[in-house]
């Protein structure tokens, strides 16, 4: 790829405002896509039928599957979301048919700690307004099915308790897509009989409520109505368990879901289809767009791009021994992205950072700092070689910046092939769209052709131990596991139940390989401590909850919302 020119880049709303977007129409043509799959939603977004799309090209060989993650996330930020937008620009840049597979973004984050999520600069997907704003409605037809059975699980309990649900057993909360700190712990019923049962609950964010799980990891409507029936809301007084179909509830969940479960079709920049679909996180839930999403691409594409959320150990780890699971299908590349900056702040020591503030350490980095890089560079060694565990070719991204020197971004890339990489290759998507990474595209289409032989982290077979104690050694190097007396409890009730054979969803801190987020780089000599766990079983998945790891974010001192306006024309400011 020949050097490209630095150009000055207006702010993310600018140039999603400015950029003119074609017929989303267009778009679907482009993508392979008849009229009659189509439910338009505008002029610029439109619902996918996808199970008209799936049986038309049943036969049709599916794509190439690349999953883009990251190493330990930074307040820097990595631009893993610029990374896959632009390297799925890039592939098409080069003459590929590949399509783009993200999540939808929550309104807790987008108004709570980083604004917009649909990537950034000159790699982004358009309308990045609706995209961050509502979209098509999918996460709050998540929040009100989930709330509906929130509402019915009360009432019942009000109107005589037939199904003798013990109230202290009782694992299902109530959502809303906000950061609240303040309805983690709430009591519910106060204020005389007619208000119902009194009893504490709380909230957490809609982005980690199993019915967004589900959304994500459904295959069909059949599928989706039997796993909302399967929905673990609590126990009899007797031990037995209480679902949502014993209440007589999961049908209207379903309802409520059928439009949901249609993946939208939106466009990038360079006018290439892009599919959003799904909204769950990766340090709460398994942080991957949805397996009918993935579906779609794979029938309309030779080479499909799909984002996991946070880290390798987190959103990557989940994708492969989750989602590859039920969906039936394996990645063909990992692409690992990174940044000079981030990779330096790994290998800054803990009591350093504390000393700058987010926008002094910023600049503190772009400074020449090579035994910070020399060191931090074992954050993304651990990431590559946790990856290549799963017996797939990864490819490492370094999203480049101007200010980074040539010998910073060659020392990554020389640790990065040592250690296990097909290839690493700097990348400026943000600043030049798909033509700053047409050399990443092409050493991902190679890798793509690598043998590969891919197998789960952990088989069914193994106890619910063995797979968390698999998962903290191989993917978080800890020495070991410790269990507190109510996950010991939890543990011997799950397998007795017969819940043992599930995969695992860890909800652990995103900002470390370890579970306290204050361990940068590649912590060594740690456990971990696993303080609940809980079923989920729609999902299909136990989920432990590692140190203080929560389901419902606060907002900071600092937070987006402040920056967000509007004008007289109706135009949108402050926006990312």
């Amino acid at each position: 790829m020949a050097k490209l020119e630095p150009k000055n880049v207006p702010s993310d709303l600018e140039i999603a405002q400015n950029h003119k977007m074609e017929h989303i129409k267009v778009i679907a043509e482009r993508a392979g896509l008849l009229e009659s799959e189509l439910e338009y939603y505008g002029n610029h977004m439109a619902k996918i039928n996808f199970a008209a799309v799936t049986e038309r090209l049943k036969d049709k060989p599916n794509a190439k599957l690349i999953d883009v993650t990251a190493c330990t996330p930074t307040p820097l930020g990595e631009g893993k979301t610029v990374t896959s937008i632009g390297l799925n620009e890039g592939l098409n840049k080069i003459g590929k048919n590949s399509m783009l597979c993200l999540r939808e973004p929550s309104l807790g984050p987008v108004f709570g700690i980083k604004g917009g999520a649909a990537g950034g600069g000159y790699s982004q997907v358009v309308p990045m307004e609706n995209l961050n704003l509502h979209f098509t409605g999918d996460i709050h037809a998540v929040s009100i099915a989930h709330n509906l059975c929130s509402a019915a699980l009360d009432t019942h309990l009000m109107h005589g308790n037939k199904l003798g649900i013990d109230p202290l057993t009782i694992q299902w909360r109530r959502v809303v897509d906000l950061n609240d700190r303040c309805l983690r712990q709430i009591i519910v019923g106060l204020g005389g009989k007619l208000n119902g049962i009194p009893r504490e609950t709380g909230f957490d964010i809609a982005v980690a409520s199993e019915v967004m799980a589900i959304l994500a990891l459904a295959t069909s409507l059949e599928d989706l109505r039997a796993r909302l029936g399967r929905i673990l809301l609590g126990y009899t007084y007797d031990g037995e368990p209480v679902t949502t179909e014993d209440l007589k509830v999961a049908g209207a969940m379903t309802v409520l879901m059928k439009d949901a479960l249609k993946p939208t079709l939106i466009q990038s920049l360079e006018g290439n289809p892009a599919i959003i679909h799904a909204g769950p996180f990766a340090n709460i839930a398994h942080g991957n767009n949805s397996i009918i999403a993935d579906y779609v691409g794979l029938k309309l594409g030779d080479y499909v791009v799909t984002e996991s959320g946070f880290a390798a150990d987190m959103g990557a780890e989940k994708f492969l021994d989750i989602t590859c699971r039920y969906g039936g299908f394996s990645p063909d590349c990992i692409v690992i992205t990174s940044t000079v900056r981030a990779l330096k702040m790994h290998g800054m020591p803990y009591e350093e950072i504390a000393k700058f503030t987010p926008k002094e350490l910023a600049k503190e980095l772009m400074n020449e700092h090579n035994d910070y890089l020399d060191k931090g560079i074992e954050n993304l060694e651990a990431h590559i070689e946790n990856m290549r565990k799963f017996g797939v070719p990864v490819v490492n991204t370094i999203n480049r910046f101007a200010f980074d020197r040539d010998e910073e971004v060659a020392m990554i890339k020389s640790r990065a092939e040592s250690c296990g990489a097909s290839a690493s290759v700097p990348i400026e998507v943000w600043m030049h769209g798909g033509a700053g990474s047409v050399d990443a595209a092409q050493a991902v289409v190679d890798a793509c052709e690598e043998p590969k032989d891919f197998k789960f982290l952990y088989p069914d077979e193994y106890s619910i131990k063995q797979k968390i104690e698999t998962i903290a050694m191989e993917m978080y190097g800890a020495d070991g596991v410790d269990y507190t007396p109510e996950a010991e409890a939890k543990i011997a009730q799950f397998t007795k139940l017969g819940y043992d054979k599930l995969p695992i969803c860890m909800a652990k801190t995103h900002l470390s390989l370890s579970a306290d987020p204050t361990l940068k780089g590649r912590p060594k000599g740690f456990r971990v401590t696993i303080r609940e766990i809980r079923a989920s079983l729609g999902a299909g998945f136990l989920y432990p909850l590692l140190g203080e790891m929560r389901t419902m974010p606060g907002l900071s001192a600092d937070p987006a919302y402040q920056y967000v306006d509007i004008d007289s024309d109706g135009k949108i400011q402050g926006l990312f």
